[in-house]
């Protein structure tokens, strides 16, 4: 494989493993003693980071640069 490839197929495999974990977590959190609004904030955050990680995904893998 070329480095690139191998660049896509880690970054989607260790990403796809951190969105489970980070959701998972929030989910957790939520159903859990906190209740729903207790793990709301976590949410957000969650929700915040996990958009970073997907954006710098695609920025180290898909982005075209000059």
């Amino acid at each position: 494989m070329t480095q690139d490839r191998v660049k896509i197929v880690t970054g989607l495999i260790s990403t796809i493993i951190l969105f489970g974990f980070i959701l998972g977590l929030a989910h957790s959190i939520s159903t859990g003693f906190a209740g729903f609004w207790g793990g709301l904030p976590f949410w957000f955050i969650a929700i915040f980071v996990l958009s970073l990680v997907a954006y710098d995904y695609w920025d180290q893998c898909f982005r075209k640069r000059g």
